[in-house]
């Protein structure tokens, strides 16, 4: 499909005011939004431009042929944002490459950040960094300070995730370190917010960058153990003393985490179990509790919510029921969710396998059971454990063992190391069998274990294991059936059945008599003559 072409005099008009009034970063920003595709729906309305830009949302622009400063977004930017600058790029592609216009611009904004008297873009303006962070001010200051700190800090390798989470965690903590025990155990809180939030702004800016793979790894990891330090400073709070003597600093922090958290959009940070692992620890406060819930409910009331965005709303306020120990109501309200996902709900398995309350684990496990087929491979690995845990600490395991087999065969591997470990080694052949798995490929531990037990139990095993490997006719596999054959023979001769097994083998003879190369390697291993 053809672009869209606007009239030379208009394009030279708007690559002057872009060179004018872009920030090089920003516009470079824009370019990867063009080249990755998300400029769609460009329409010429009379004077203006308009046009769709995909971004954490899809994103309306309006570009101003006459007065470019007047363009639009509907992004939360104030001014030119990248968004505008994508549709820009596109509206110039009749005219050439944009990755070479982008190299001319880039330069000549360079060129005028040099030249004297040359105006301060908007991200060249210098950031006011306070001295150090007072132990009395609130906790928007502190975070005013950690955003000082690292204003301009640069994602410019693939280790620089990793170099920012180091630095935070080491210079951040020690302006607090002649503050009292439960401001400064907040204040610890709040740099670890910080470094998820900043996280997750680098994961967002550097999506489209050639170093995306490894910026998104290392924001990945930085964020798995940003989420261990917070749960570490959390259990280190004391709640029979911090709430009441530093109120405002808790509900202040609360108010920040509900605009920073529960917005459904795609993270590194797992937002929804930060929330509920700072609400959980809050303990008789009753009233900030009623106010959060009220919150989320006028949150709720809203029509044009996205569907995911309304689903971590709803486990949200549903978190707050299960604090009151209100399972019902909570798993009444949960039954709304467009999409139930099982590691949303891990939080409540750890917390009650830690307590060891088997009962209420049992009932979270079942509620997750329709939504685990389709889950992810870790997911299912951790859904299967904690029910495993749960099965030794009840009267039967019969329900376990029924799930198992309704998961089949993504629980092959969970179920027969819970068969052997139950010595039902019975059923654990009759699992091989059926899944057709050959002895060969099983670890020589587990059939040792059978060994011991009861080898009669594995000759169906190897029988139906020697005739699969006699039905691909080719010659390896006739010397796969030799190996196992001569395993079999060994079982045989064990169980003192030797008469059996003379039986057996001239009539797997006779039943494969026109198998020539099969009937080569029976007489090499002495079998017939």
């Amino acid at each position: 499909m053809l672009k869209l072409q606007i009239p030379k005099n208009r394009m030279s008009y708007l690559m002057k005011q872009v060179q004018q009034l872009y920030d090089a970063v920003i516009l470079e920003r824009g370019w990867n939004y063009y080249h990755k595709g998300q400029v769609t729906s460009v329409q010429l309305k009379g004077i203006t431009i308009e046009a769709l830009v995909k971004g954490t949302q899809t994103y309306e622009v309006v570009i101003d042929l006459e007065h470019f400063p007047n363009s639009e977004c509907s992004c939360p930017h104030e001014g030119l944002c990248k968004h505008i600058a994508a549709a820009f790029f596109y509206l110039y592609t009749p005219y050439g490459r944009p990755e070479m216009l982008l190299q001319q611009l880039k330069h000549a904004i360079l060129t005028r950040r040099k030249s004297k008297g040359a105006p301060p873009t908007p991200s060249e303006k210098k950031t006011v960094i306070p001295a150090k962070p007072n132990e009395n001010e609130l906790p928007q200051e502190w975070n005013r300070f950690f955003d000082g700190k690292f204003h301009g800090f640069s994602i410019s390798h693939q280790h620089s995730i990793e170099t920012f989470y180091e630095s935070a965690l080491a210079t951040l903590p020690a302006y607090a370190d002649d503050w009292k025990s439960s401001r400064e155990k907040l204040y610890r809180l709040h740099i670890i917010l910080f470094i998820m939030r900043k996280i997750e702004q680098f994961y967002q800016d550097t999506k489209s960058s050639y170093l995306s793979y490894y910026h998104e790894s290392g924001c990945k990891a930085a964020a798995e153990n940003s989420l261990e330090k917070l749960v570490q400073v959390l259990e280190e709070i004391d709640p029979n003393t911090t709430f009441d003597a530093d109120s405002d600093h808790w509900l202040t922090t609360l108010e920040m985490l509900g605009d920073m958290s529960l917005h459904g959009k795609d993270s590194p940070i797992n937002w929804l179990f930060v929330y509920r692992c700072l609400w959980w620890g809050i303990t008789g406060k009753s009233a900030w509790n009623k106010k959060e819930k009220q919150r989320l409910e006028m949150l709720l009331d809203k029509k044009d919510l996205l569907n995911r965005r309304r689903d971590i709303l709803t486990i949200a306020r549903a978190h707050f029921d299960v604090m009151e120990g209100k399972m019902d109501t909570a798993l009444e309200r949960l039954a709304a969710l467009h999409t139930r996902h099982a590691a949303d709900f891990f939080i409540y398995l750890k917390h009650d396998d830690q307590l060891e309350q088997w009962e209420d684990m049992l009932v979270w496990l079942r509620w997750l059971l329709p939504s685990i087929p389709k889950a992810t491979h870790e997911d299912f690995r951790t859904f299967c454990q904690y029910w495993m845990d749960a099965a030794k600490h009840v009267d039967s395991d019969a329900e376990w063992v029924q799930v198992m087999e309704s998961l089949l065969p993504r629980s092959y591997y969970y179920y027969t190391a819970y068969l052997l470990q139950t010595h039902r080694y019975k059923q654990w052949v009759d699992l091989q069998m059926a899944n057709r798995i050959s002895p060969l490929s099983l670890y020589a531990l587990e059939l040792r274990a059978i060994e011991e037990h009861d080898p009669g139990l594995l000759l169906p095993l190897y029988h139906q294991a020697a005739e699969r490997a006699i039905l691909e006719k080719n010659r390896a596999s006739y010397k796969t059936a030799v190996r196992l054959l001569k395993k079999l023979n060994g079982y045989y001769k064990w169980l003192k059945l030797e008469d059996r097994w003379e039986q057996y083998i001239y009539r797997l003879s006779d039943k494969f008599s026109r198998l020539r190369a099969f009937q080569e390697e029976l007489k090499k291993g002495k079998w017939i003559r």
